[in-house]
């Protein structure tokens, strides 16, 4: 193998109503029959992907916004968020009524009960409203949260908490990650540990979290349905992710 693909999860492989459009179920089969290697890069957890991962056959990923990267079914990198520095943003989060899930790697867990935020960002994700315990993080290690919050509220958690970013994939919701962490990171170590260069490694996505690792990678690809914000740093943008985006986008490369 000479190439690898990375491919992100939410409207990339999956579209809105979070299925796998046959059109990409073939392409990523055909990649790998053309002795491409295949991998995810996502926000998600590792739990989250147990359904997807052994219907595509894919035994590696960089998760949490390349905070856990998992080398066919062994994690080779984590980077776990420190807990003293979460402490403090969960206290002033709740101050704000802001609720918190922590993730880690087989589970989820929420601070506060029954919050509207929360239930309409897991009903985005088809995901249910996760178990309540507020100390969750105190006894397991965590990767990234989710704080739910609009977007007006962006600057003030960047200003105040400048260790970590803050990225949007919700009207109601962002993922806080490490200030260096991100999907590039994770790929960083993925390709290392693999043997393949930056030169022969593409990328799709479409939100935010995605920019890094499109600029990093030797092909960056923007999904049609991408924020205009990842559009401009892609290097190529296909069609809709429900309009054979990924098919279409191999098929330009000869990759299929």
């Amino acid at each position: 193998m000479t190439k690898i693909v990375f491919f992100d999860v939410d409207g990339t492989l999956l579209n809105e109503e979070k299925q796998l459009p046959e059109s990409t179920k073939a392409a990523v089969r055909l990649l790998q029959e053309n002795g491409i290697y295949v991998a995810i890069s996502t926000g998600r957890a590792p739990f989250m992907l147990e359904a997807l991962c052994k219907e595509l056959d894919i035994r590696s990923y960089v998760c949490f916004n390349g905070q856990y990267v998992v080398f066919e079914g062994e994690a080779v990198y984590t980077k776990p968020l420190p807990q003293e520095s979460l402490e403090r943003l969960i206290a002033d989060a709740t101050e704000h009524d802001h609720p918190i899930v922590f993730s880690a790697v087989d589970e989820m867990r929420v601070n506060l009960p029954d919050h509207n935020s929360v239930h309409q960002g897991m009903s985005s994700l088809k995901l249910s409203y996760p178990k309540v315990d507020a100390s969750f993080y105190k006894g397991s290690e965590i990767y990234q949260c989710l704080l739910f919050c609009t977007e007006e509220y962006d600057h003030y958690y960047t200003e105040k908490f400048p260790q970590y970013r803050f990225l949007r994939w919700h009207e109601s919701s962002v993922d806080v990650c490490p200030a260096n962490g991100s999907k590039a990171v994770g790929i960083r170590e993925a390709i290392r540990k693999l043997g393949f260069s930056m030169e022969d490694t593409y990328a799709f996505g479409d939100g935010l979290n995605d920019i890094d690792m499109l600029q990093e990678v030797g092909c960056g690809v923007a999904m049609g349905n991408a924020r205009p914000e990842v559009k401009e740093v892609a290097d190529y943008i296909t069609s809709h992710v429900d309009e054979d985006g990924i098919w279409n986008a191999l098929k330009h490369f000869k990759l299929i």
